[in-house]
């Protein structure tokens, strides 16, 4: 029976191969989309394979986060766990493609620095001895004091990490701010994909700038205690241990340049809470490349007791853009306070600190999240903050008019029998997920009334879908498509598991004609930014292996209405993924050797072509893996025509290729050459508005000019213009690119490399056309295509074509 409804959950998003397709068309698209979200609350969770195990246990507060470009990060006792979702499209299997790496908890102790180093140990060594026990208790329990334990178990592993938002590392990826059991706050980045790098210790530079400051906020304090003072030394580590820690949006400073020109930057804040109350708040200039990278640091004192969670409270009124930071108690209250940004452009703040909870009712503020949205009857944005405070929610919309700042708030009850664990919001519609230990998720979803709103929850029991589980956090995808849940075993016939194996599982929480109709209104236009959605559509044809018509049928009629190129992005990516689900997976694994086939001869075997004498030679069963493991992984379909197609004399006996599969071959041709056109269009529009006459750039310009007027079938008049200006301007002169290695001409006869009379090969950038002649340069995040390395000598201009996403998939390239 368990089985039975496992599968008609899961066949229901979608169609089966009987079942009548719905009608076609853009706006039946749309409307069955809208009809799944009005009926609302009849959300039915699949479960999506693959379940990550864990190696180590969950720990800190809030595990699960799930960043803007795809990748969810895991709070675990050693290291935090990260798996970053690609949207494969080289790959036949249905499930979930997850690219798995760790950043490692650092094995020495973090010791805050409250002072000189021997004065430092000779009060610790005063106060474990002090004939007073309320000092000597206080002191040797307190692992704040005490990191490195000694007789009590090491502080291993992290708190709490949050992401920062798109685009703030060298790659223009996220930034992971992660904060240990033992109170070290680091910044981490992923630049190579295999390994995280610590680009800043704020704990250590917090502390040198208090020690500086004598561990006084302005220079108008009064002078502290000394340090032998068991109250004074509380106090310095009070101030510097970190509670929380969160990432506001992108904001734009204006910097002045010698010649007194002003120019923008892009920057980013970090507010840190620490148990004191006070707030840290930091200013990375971006790209945020390490301890240069700082631009500022601002301490801000909240004046709450004992506070356990922040926020960013970020609004727009008017194209003005507010900020503030709303910081929760472990007592109950809850408040809004103002931060004054020096230097930013167009922020502003509120004037004075805004109560919304004031109430010391004991629940504590456990998570808080900030959501804006547009209130449909008062015509303006309005915020929505929710607060996780014990078994409830708490509410409060903020609403600026001309009264000035409207709140109203309350609570949602009845929504769990146990204490909020974790909660994570969809800021895309406002929808509100909250869970408890006990594997019961709620869905919480806003419906505006003409004065406030209300709440219309759903229960999603986790057990329904992956049996008697416990749950230890939840995080919901960037575009609302799936939940990632950590998940133990939970208890069976009364009886508790005798062994705990932490995993991260995930759910849909969209249908396959949800995320199609998403994906084709999107304002975004970015597939990389929507890999959850493009991820639920490659399940469904992998699953049905076709494309369902009403789709393609919207999908053209957007690109004959539009023209851009995301829709032949997206047409692409259909088309690879259809060309993936026709293929034949192989009976058998290639690498394993048969006895069978050894005893035939070499020469008489059909099909094996110049391997005869790697054949007789014979090679090791390792070295087979890794050809197999270096062709799976490393294969560019960019690199020649047919790579990513199996040729039919590869393997003797291969069946011919089918007729259906050459056409979608054809097809996925005939979409990259007008996507490389498009592309090449706008790299002669930057050739030809920053050169002079006869000047000679990296670009080979003449080659695609050349290229572009090759083709007779391609008849672009902008194309045909543009060329026309740029040769008036090269003035009959070439400037062809000569080989590195024996100095004759490259031609440009192919986009994707450039081979010279004496048989040289080297692969073209995708961005610039220039071809790669050095042992280095960088692929895109799914091995779509090369592209060269920036250096000094290129102008503003190439270095901006350079930092581009790929033009086929939309992924940073590394």
């Amino acid at each position: 029976g368990k089985m039975a409804a496992a599968a008609e959950r899961e066949g229901s998003p979608s169609l089966s191969a009987g079942e009548e397709e719905p009608p076609l068309g853009l706006e039946s698209l749309v409307e069955e989309a809208a009809a799944a979200a009005s009926a609302g609350f009849r959300l039915t969770a699949v479960r999506r394979e693959p379940a990550v195990r864990l190696q180590h246990g969950v720990s800190g507060l809030e595990p699960l986060a799930w960043s803007e470009d795809h990748r969810v990060s895991v709070s675990t006792a050693r290291s935090i766990a990260v798996l970053e979702q690609l949207s494969d499209v080289h790959s036949g299997g249905q499930e979930m493609v997850i690219h798995r790496t760790a950043v490692p908890a650092p094995s020495a102790a973090c010791l805050l620095k409250v002072g000189p180093k021997k004065e430092v140990a000779e009060c610790k060594e005063k106060f474990a001895s002090s004939v007073d026990p309320t000092v000597s208790q206080t002191f040797m329990l307190d692992r704040v004091f005490n990191p490195e334990g000694k007789s009590l178990p090491p502080m291993r592993g992290f708190k709490y990490s949050s992401w920062s938002p798109l685009g703030c590392d060298a790659n223009g990826r996220c930034l992971l701010a992660a904060l240990t059991m033992d109170n070290r706050l680091t910044i981490h980045a992923n630049l190579n994909r295999l390994q995280w790098v610590q680009l800043v210790d704020l704990t250590e530079l917090y502390g040198e700038r208090l020690y500086e400051a004598s561990y006084k906020l302005s220079k108008a304090d009064a002078p502290r205690g000394e340090l032998g003072d068991f109250s004074e030394f509380q106090r310095r580590h009070s101030m510097q241990t970190p509670v929380r820690m969160e990432w506001s949006g992108i904001c734009t400073t204006q910097q002045v340049k010698h010649n007194n020109e002003c120019r923008d930057v892009g920057s980013v804040l970090l507010a840190v809470l620490f148990e004191n109350s006070n707030i840290a708040v930091w200013q990375f200039q971006l790209p945020f490349l390490g301890k240069e990278s700082i631009t500022s640091c601002n301490t801000i004192e909240s004046g709450i007791n004992s506070p356990s969670v922040l926020s960013w409270w970020e609004y727009e009124h008017n194209n003005r853009k507010m900020s503030g930071l709303i910081v929760g108690s472990a007592f109950g209250p809850v408040k809004i306070l103002p931060v004054n940004l020096k230097a930013v452009k167009g922020y502003f703040t509120l004037r004075q600190p805004v109560v919304l909870w004031q109430e010391m009712d004991q629940l504590p503020v456990q998570s808080i999240k900030c959501i804006p949205l547009y209130h449909p009857y008062q015509k303006c944005s309005c915020s929505l903050v929710v607060a996780a405070r014990g078994a409830y929610v708490f509410w409060c919309l903020l609403l600026i008019s001309k009264a000035g700042l409207n709140v109203h708030n309350s609570h949602v009850t009845g929504l769990h029998s146990l204490p909020i664990v974790s909660m994570t919001a969809d800021k895309q519609n406002g929808t509100v997920y909250t869970c408890s230990s006990d594997g019961k998720v709620r869905q919480l979803i806003p419906i505006f009334t003409d004065v406030a709103l209300k709440f219309e929850h759903q229960l999603i029991k986790l057990s329904e879908v992956f049996g008697s589980v416990r749950t230890h956090g939840i995080a919901v995808s960037p575009c609302g498509a799936y939940l990632a849940v950590i998940t133990t075993e939970g208890m069976v016939n009364g009886l508790h598991p005798v062994n705990k194996n932490y995993q991260v599982q995930f759910v849909t929480l969209k249908t396959f004609e949800e995320a199609a109709a998403q994906l084709l209104e999107s304002s975004v236009q970015n597939l990389f930014r929507q890999v959850d959605l493009t991820d639920l559509v490659r399940w469904k044809i992998l699953k049905e292996k076709h494309i369902p018509q009403f789709l393609q049928e919207a999908l053209d009629k957007k690109i004959e209405s539009c023209g851009s190129t995301y829709f032949w992005r997206f047409k692409l990516f259909l088309l690879r993924i259809l060309y993936q689900s026709m293929q034949k997976a192989p009976s058998e694994l290639m690498w394993r050797p048969s006895h069978e086939e050894a005893k035939i001869l070499i020469s008489d075997s059909p099909g094996m072509g110049s391997t005869e004498d790697d054949q007789e030679e014979g090679t090791s069963k390792q070295a087979s893996k890794q050809s197999l493991c270096d062709t799976g992984k490393g294969m560019d379909i960019d690199d020649t025509a047919d790579d990513s197609l199996p040729q039919p004399s590869d393997v003797g006996g291969r069946e011919p290729m089918e007729e259906k599969l050459l056409e979608v071959q054809a097809q996925i041709e005939a979409v990259e050459m007008h996507l490389t056109r498009e592309h090449m269009k706008r790299v002669l529009g930057e050739v030809y508005l920053h050169t002079w006459i006869t000047e000679n750039t990296s670009i080979p310009t003449r080659g695609v000019c050349d290229f572009l007027m090759s083709d007779d079938g391609y008849d672009d008049r902008t194309a045909r213009v543009l060329i026309g200006h740029i040769l008036k301007k090269m003035n009959k002169q070439t400037f062809p690119e000569h080989c590195s290695l024996c100095k004759e001409i490259l031609p440009f006869t192919d986009r994707k490399q450039a081979v010279c009379s004496n048989g040289h090969i080297w692969l073209r950038c995708f961005l610039t056309y220039q071809s790669c002649q050095s042992l280095v340069y960088r692929r895109c995040l799914l091995h779509d295509s090369i592209a060269r390395h920036p250096t000094p000598e290129d102008p503003e201009w190439i270095k901006r074509l350079l930092q581009g996403p790929c033009t086929f998939c939309d992924s940073p390239v590394f």
